[in-house]
């Protein structure tokens, strides 16, 4: 398989520049109709998949939104999974799995390896138990052509906490940008991205020789948009993938809309 970064970039070229988060909560359920059940899970997943599969460039399903619902739940996001991919889209995994050793190892295989149901093209990690906690899951996804983003720069508040603290004259924050584009090795575009929220009153971190492509959620009903993301990002703009969530599903369910909203969003990131 061609390596994530080579992949993403003829995806977004074909199909715009912007991932849709499917955030299926249990509002967003009663709010298009349906029940809060693993019913009403997979009828607001295959709804979105049937309306926008062959439109959107990038989904980012929230994986503890499938997971609440069990077995059943992780059956629905597989066979979500299945149908994305038939229908020409790209998967970001919203795990932000982070551990240490086997257990490390064993999430890689469960979202990276080509034989796993539950495999995307790419996961979210947490790299918060130390950059090199994530190995197994580099390893992974160099192995089977497909990409992590870092956890690098969060909205929430209590994220600058440990993102914005000294690690030997740099922050925590700057250490991971400076460590994924390491793990890049030069390739532009590389494999290996960052999660920023985009929602940030600053990024406070240098982005000016980072090669991978970088998540920005929270452009929507979070309060992030796509004019701030110039004045946000610099020059660093070019390599930011916008993800709108409730923004796009809110406006569901109506196939129509639901495709009205991805078109005004990506009139507005071109």
């Amino acid at each position: 398989m061609t390596d994530f970064g080579p992949r993403l970039a003829e995806q977004l070229a074909t199909r715009g520049r912007l991932c849709v988060g499917v955030d299926p909560h249990p509002q967003l359920l009663q709010d298009w109709g349906l029940t809060a059940d693993v019913a009403g899970l997979a009828e607001c997943v295959r709804g979105m998949v049937d309306a926008l599969g062959d439109l959107v460039a990038v989904f980012k399903p929230q994986s503890a939104l499938f997971e609440a619902f069990g077995s059943a739940g992780i059956g629905v996001l597989e066979r979500f999974l299945a149908a994305a991919d038939k229908a020409g889209a790209m998967v970001i995994m919203d795990a932000k799995r982070g551990d240490i050793g086997s257990t490390m190892a064993g999430y890689a295989r469960a979202y990276l390896s080509n034989d796993s149901p539950l495999a995307a093209d790419a996961l979210t990690v947490s790299p918060y138990l130390g950059f090199g906690s994530l190995t197994p899951a580099i390893q992974l996804a160099e192995a089977t052509g497909r990409g992590l983003y870092v956890l690098c720069r969060t909205s929430n508040p209590e994220g600058s906490q440990v993102q914005l603290a000294d690690a030997g004259g740099r922050s925590v924050a700057q250490l991971m940008v400076d460590e994924v584009n390491a793990a890049n090795a030069g390739r532009d575009p590389g494999p290996f991205g960052l999660v920023i929220g985009g929602t940030l009153p600053g990024l406070d971190v240098d982005l000016t020789r980072f090669t991978g492509s970088i998540l920005v959620p929270g452009i929507g009903a979070q309060g992030g948009t796509i004019d701030g993301l110039t004045a946000l990002f610099g020059s660093a703009t070019d390599r930011v993938l916008p993800t709108s969530s409730r923004g796009i599903m809110g406006a569901g369910p109506n196939p129509d809309a639901l495709r009205r909203a991805v078109t005004d969003a990506l009139t507005e990131v071109s």
